[in-house]
């Protein structure tokens, strides 16, 4: 399949007896811990992005259908350390049926190989997001 075919896949409309009518948006949850430089920050927050978008295309193409249509809307918040706080959000993520991403860096810049640096969740309904992510600060 071309990348034209694959984008197309993701993004055409789905047929769907029960479209997806609430707000929808995309969180990505920032580990503060690491003391990523601003740069570094945006690129692990790009990556997050681009797979959480992939992803949900194919699991839950009803939400990334009606998150493109309706502006696509993105929020970091952070974690001010990784001491279990990215798996107590997965977790619950995972309960709520929220598609999530973990971006593990590759270790060539400014932190250590695998250092969990970015997990996306969505795009899916603000309100289950926010009862997941609601307390956590903005970025």
């Amino acid at each position: 399949m071309g990348l034209r075919s694959f984008l197309h896949r993701l993004t055409a409309p789905q047929p769907s007896n029960s479209p997806v009518t609430g707000k929808v948006k995309l969180v990505c949850v920032v580990n503060q811990g690491l003391k990523m430089g601003k740069g570094k920050t945006a690129a692990q927050v790009g990556h997050a992005s681009v797979e959480a978008f992939l992803k949900t295309g194919v699991s839950h193409p009803r939400h990334v259908e009606r998150w493109l249509a309706s502006g696509q809307k993105k929020i970091c918040l952070k974690v001010l350390h990784d001491d279990g706080e990215f798996e107590s959000i997965k977790q619950a993520a995972d309960q709520a049926g929220v598609p999530t991403h973990m971006v593990h860096d590759a270790g060539h810049t400014q932190i250590p190989r695998g250092s969990r640096t970015v997990l996306a969740l969505g795009p899916f309904d603000d309100e289950v997001l926010d009862r997941i992510t609601g307390d956590l600060k903005l970025l």
